[in-house]
């Protein structure tokens, strides 16, 4: 959130930006390579004819993070929110549009090498979004995934351990510890497997929807079910029962 009096009026000698990203703001002055160059160039250009207008002309930066929820801050918010400027530049350099294709090339570089690279491996639990279609990865409030589980640790790692299947089940067991007792304790299931855990165990069944394949039922599901692959001692369950 930035503020800022016109550069073209003669009657200011003063530019206060306040910002709760103040290391952004002050780029405008940085002289190495950065993606928003060519923004810089243009914004200087127009400070130049600024400062030499009057000796007293000046800039100032002023920092305010959010959650300080100063009265200023709030007023200049307001009207950033109503301030409609034209672009100076076409979007394709402005920095907002900088950051967006930066950010989507990172997003695009992670999803290739994630399908392609053994850093999935065969164990990931492919889930899908509301539409039953699979879920992209996104840096929008923490993307997809934290949205929905993020917001208690437990369930996160609950989550994160079903997902990359490594919760301490009888599955996890076969894996690593062959020798181990690797089937399930409701006594219905040779090898207790994450899909047993999900779709047939009857120690987990407090949830009735059967899309355990969407990622909102699949939460759904953790929360109905507390137990769910806690990471807990499995051969002390196997000797008290």
């Amino acid at each position: 959130m930035q503020q800022k009096q016109y550069i073209q009026d003669n009657h200011h000698f003063q530019i206060i930006i306040i910002s709760d990203l103040i290391h952004a703001a002050k780029r405008i002055f940085e002289s190495s390579l950065h993606p928003y160059q060519l923004h810089t160039t243009s914004i200087l250009q127009e400070l130049c004819q600024f400062f030499d207008k009057d000796q007293i002309n000046s800039i100032k930066f002023w920092e305010c993070p959010s959650h300080l929820n100063w009265r200023l801050h709030r007023a200049v918010d307001k009207d950033s929110k109503l301030f409609n400027p034209q672009p100076m530049l076409p979007s394709r350099i402005s920095w907002d549009y900088c950051e967006k294709i930066n950010s989507n090339n990172i997003i695009n570089h992670w999803k290739m090498t994630f399908q392609v690279s053994d850093g999935k491996e065969r164990s990931f639990l492919n889930l899908v979004d509301g539409n039953y279609e699979d879920i992209e990865p996104s840096y929008i409030k923490g993307g997809p995934w934290l949205q929905a589980f993020g917001y208690s640790n437990l369930l996160c790692t609950r989550a994160i351990r079903a997902v990359t299947n490594h919760a301490l089940i009888g599955e996890y067991y076969l894996r690593f510890f062959p020798n181990e007792d690797f089937s399930c304790l409701c006594g219905n299931f040779p090898i207790e497997s994450r899909r047993h855990v999900l779709y047939d165990c009857k120690r987990h069944n407090e949830y009735w929807n059967p899309r355990r394949d969407s990622l909102w039922h699949f939460v759904l599901f953790l929360i109905a079910n507390p137990k769910a692959f806690m990471f807990i001692d499995y051969s002390q369950l196997v000797a008290s029962n």
